[in-house]
């Protein structure tokens, strides 16, 4: 079959404050799949970086962090690999396993990579450059600033 198979692209809310599941363009041809994602479009901020991580064994943790004023936007470009999102009043968790799924992270959200797969590849498309002032490494301190009354 040739042709879209998600003709436009969807956003779901979740439960977790902020936090959006992304079904982006999905386009079949016997050349090879495509998936679409435009910068103005589809992520919801200007990317200034990016990262990759790969190699991960399935039983190895990434993330475990938040971010003071960062945004993300997560694909998992080859394989699989599930994000834990928690906003220190909900959790969910979701399993990135096709390159037209993504998820916006927001700043204030924990996140925590894991169950990877052999050979997986997950993009990160980040609002600011390298900054270790911004992260937040230690789960009791997070929990403390978002209950903090604003």
């Amino acid at each position: 079959m040739i042709g879209q198979v998600e003709p436009q692209s969807k956003i779901e809310q979740t439960r977790v404050a902020g936090v959006t599941l992304h079904h982006l363009p999905h386009f079949v041809d016997p050349r090879g799949d495509l998936s679409v994602g435009e910068f103005c479009e589809h992520v919801p901020f200007e990317v200034k970086r990016f990262f990759v991580t790969y190699g991960v064994s399935s039983g190895e943790i990434r993330g475990e962090h938040a971010h003071r004023t960062l945004q993300q936007f997560l694909v998992c470009v080859h394989g699989r690999c599930e994000l834990l999102v928690d906003d220190g009043r909900s959790q969910e968790t979701f399993v990135l396993e096709h390159p037209s799924l993504a998820v916006y992270l927001p700043p204030m959200v924990w996140g925590v990579q894991h169950s990877y797969t052999p050979g997986s590849v997950l993009l990160v498309l980040a609002s600011a450059k390298y900054d270790p002032a911004d992260y937040i490494r230690d789960y009791t301190e997070f929990l403390r600033l978002v209950k903090a009354p604003h």
